[in-house]
């Protein structure tokens, strides 16, 4: 409200500085025309003032078309950003199908490992004996770990003491500064306010030469009124052209302004939406080049990985089509070894090998017996459409024969649908034999796996017990040599050194045995 009631003061000023202005230009008009030069003055200065809006219309224009110019490029180069958005939202996209086909992998290799969990569990049980001897173990290193906790524990308290002083001076740092500026701010304000006072008083001083000038100029006009009463009767009509010219010029001049004020009012908006532009520009820019140069990196290392996979891929293609050409398993199995089959290519390559050799195999056997059956088909469509005119044509026999053969016919259809259904019967239970086999010999592989485990596990077991003779043989060593260095140092030092050599071979100890803790 003070700063709007001091714009109002200053507008109130501005307004009675420009009255008493008007009224000066008046009564100097008012000399002009009792002299008769007013026309010619007049004129000039109107003309000056109009060149000088004139040129000032003018770079305002200028003004504007630089920064038109300015709004279409930064829209361009917008377009642009958006269109690049685009593209690397593409790319995001592709990158993310990738990364969903790696999880169906990643599902499909979880599953696998799930099933291998299974049969750990099964063979936990036989490994009890060995985490009892590693449980001995780890008690040593319990006791190490909370020695290791409490020296990271007391280092942590130590580290928040220093970030917490380190906040408190931060804090009192900004607490000062904001003192600053705030004196700072009442300052100008004051500064401020004194320059009010002192545009006031000049106002008030002004306005009082005004009305002294004023006072003079009516008395100067009252003298010269008695003397010009018989001239006024004669300028009156070209007063009158005057004066209507005057407000006409007075009309252009008040619409100039308000044009001005408009251009300035429109020339600092555009100017703020220029800076909130760049601004906007600027942090787009600087995220977009983050964005770019993260999404380039990714890129190239998804291209890196995708040129890796098409050459496996290719080479895998080529070794399948030739293995698959060649009859010969041996020979088969040969080219793959050629290939790397046993020792360079990982699982999941050799088993994709394994089943794209059998299928292209297969596939092609398939294709032969295909091309054999589609010729047996052939010749058995020819035979049976043959026994089916042949039956056609026993049918209708049958059907006109007599009483008595007729009811022995029947007799014997009914024993054929009998046989028919039996051996449906025996075809379903051969299928039921064969699946049967199957799974027979499916859990006889199971039974052989297990076994060729069990075989891995007891040689590991064999290595563990191995390796606990080793530990228990150092154990034995160095319990020796403390003994024999207890035993040299307990002559010479005192009694606060002997605790000193005690406890530093325990801590050698427990840094020579640390054992990785039982998941």
């Amino acid at each position: 409200l003070t700063e709007t009631y001091e714009e109002d003061r200053r507008n109130y000023s501005n307004l009675q500085i420009r009255c008493q202005r008007l009224a000066l230009e008046l009564a100097d008009t008012k000399q002009l025309v009792q002299q008769g030069d007013y026309r010619q003055e007049n004129y000039d200065r109107v003309k000056s003032e109009r060149d000088a809006l004139e040129q000032e219309v003018i770079e305002l224009r200028r003004k504007h078309e630089i920064l038109e110019a300015s709004h279409i490029t930064q829209a361009k180069e917008r377009s642009e950003l958006s269109k690049e958005v685009t593209t690397l939202q593409q790319t995001v996209t592709l990158l993310q199908k990738d990364k969903d086909y790696l999880n169906r992998q990643n599902m499909e290799l979880s599953v696998r490992c799930a099933h291998e969990e299974g049969r750990l569990e099964r063979l936990q049980v036989q490994l009890e004996e060995a985490k009892k001897a590693r449980e001995e173990m780890y008690e040593k290193y319990v006791t190490s770990r909370d020695h290791y906790k409490t020296e990271y524990e007391n280092k942590l308290h130590n580290e928040l003491e220093q970030i917490r002083l380190k906040t408190n001076q931060e804090i009192d740092q900004l607490r000062s500064a904001s003192r600053e500026m705030y004196e700072r701010e009442n300052r100008n304000l004051r500064e401020a306010r004194d320059n009010a006072v002192a545009e006031k008083d000049r106002a008030v001083m002004a306005e009082k030469d005004a009305l002294e000038k004023h006072d003079q100029l009516l008395d100067r006009y009252r003298e010269l009124q008695l003397s010009t009463e018989s001239k006024v009767t004669e300028y009156l009509y070209q007063s009158k052209l005057k004066s209507f010219e005057s407000e006409r010029v007075q009309l252009i001049q008040e619409e100039t302004a308000r044009n001005l004020t408009q251009c300035q009012l429109e020339c600092e908006k555009y100017q703020k939406k220029i800076e909130v532009l760049t601004k906007e520009f600027y942090s787009l820019q600087a995220s977009s080049e983050k964005r770019i140069t993260e999404l380039q990196s990714q890129n190239s290392e998804h291209q890196a990985r995708l040129d890796i996979y098409e050459k496996l891929e290719k080479e895998l293609d080529e070794i399948i089509m030739q293995t698959a050409e060649i009859e010969n398993e041996d020979e088969a199995e040969r080219v793959l070894f050629s290939y790397g089959y046993g020792a360079n290519v990982p699982t999941t390559a050799k088993r994709r090998l394994k089943q794209s050799v059998h299928l292209a195999r297969r596939v092609l056997q398939l294709e032969k017996q295909n091309s054999l059956v589609l010729k047996d088909l052939e010749h058995q469509k020819e035979q049976v459409t043959q026994l089916s005119q042949e039956l056609n044509r026993a049918n209708s026999l049958l059907n006109q024969t007599q009483q008595p053969y007729r009811y022995l016919i029947e007799s014997v259809r009914q024993r054929d649908s009998k046989i028919d259904s039996l051996k449906e019967c025996i075809t379903q239970l051969e299928k039921d034999v064969s699946n049967l086999n199957k799974e027979k010999s499916a859990l006889l592989q199971m039974k052989n796996q297990m076994a060729l485990d069990l075989e891995q596990l007891l040689n590991h077991r064999e290595e563990l017990a191995v390796m606990k003779q080793i530990v228990t043989n150092m154990r034995s060593k160095h319990s020796e040599d403390q003994l024999l260095l207890t035993k040299t140092d307990a002559k010479n030092m005192t009694e606060n050194h002997k605790s000193k050599t005690l406890n530093v071979p325990r801590g050698h100890e427990d840094n020579i045995f640390i054992p990785k803790p039982t998941l």
